[in-house]
């Protein structure tokens, strides 16, 4: 599997047939300042953890320009089919769907989902984390925005992830102390990749509280320069 980093939360998966992107936050996001064409090229899904403008991000214009599909909770892929989106697949939490090459199932988060328009919240479904099972190969969480919570013990127990995407910026999601608390209490990872983080001055500007809370862990950090690839 080969993951790129585009800042905050965005990033590119490759494994197999398929090209899937999370979170796609290119547009507006201060932390990308790469080629956004080469970004989506031959995205085949795009995945969203739930409706935040900084996580549902280019999602349509994507869909629109490679035709991927757009898996999330089904609240969210109403909204968006409403807007022009041809293809998606909804979902809510606790559900799985094969995607060919994977599975993705829907675990819970504690965050909130809604967007704002001439002052006024929509409502865009319930938070969520993001399990991707690839046959053949690696298990990844994709935590989404959230807080450390009993569930994640469930989840380190029934879908045995080895890889995870980590919120540690703080304020909106765990800090790095708090988030590195999770992944050594819940979970044996072999990899985790910090996010969530160096975006915004109001959020934390490195990955630094959490890469020291998890040392001395068996388990691997990776802090990607953002348009870094990593192979894992």
């Amino acid at each position: 599997m080969k993951l790129t980093w585009f800042g905050h939360s965005a990033f590119r998966l490759e494994f197999g047939q398929s090209i899937v992107l999370i979170d796609p936050f290119l547009t507006g996001n201060p932390s990308f300042t790469g080629n956004r064409a080469e970004a989506i090229a031959g995205a085949t899904h795009v995945l969203i953890t739930h409706g935040h403008a900084d996580h549902v991000g280019d999602t349509l214009d994507i869909a629109a320009q490679t035709g991927a599909k757009v898996v999330t909770n089904y609240d969210l892929c109403m909204v968006l089919g409403a807007k022009g989106l041809k293809a998606f697949d909804p979902m809510n939490c606790g559900g799985t769907t094969d995607q060919g090459d994977f599975t993705v199932s829907l675990t819970n988060a504690l965050h909130s989902s809604c967007d704002f328009h001439d002052g006024v919240s929509q409502a865009l479904g319930n938070p969520n984390g993001i399990v991707i099972k690839v046959k053949g190969g690696p298990n990844l969480y994709a935590m989404g925005d959230t807080d450390m919570m009993p569930d994640m013990a469930l989840i380190a127990e029934y879908h045995k992830p080895s890889i995870a995407l980590v919120p540690i910026g703080d304020r909106f999601t765990m800090g790095g102390d708090a988030a590195a608390f999770a992944c050594r209490k819940f979970f044996n990872f072999e990899t985790v990749v910090p996010c969530h983080y160096g975006t915004f001055p109001i959020i934390d500007a490195t990955a630094d509280k959490f890469v020291g809370a998890m040392g001395g862990s068996k388990t691997k950090v990776a802090v990607p320069k953002v348009g870094e690839v990593l192979t894992l």
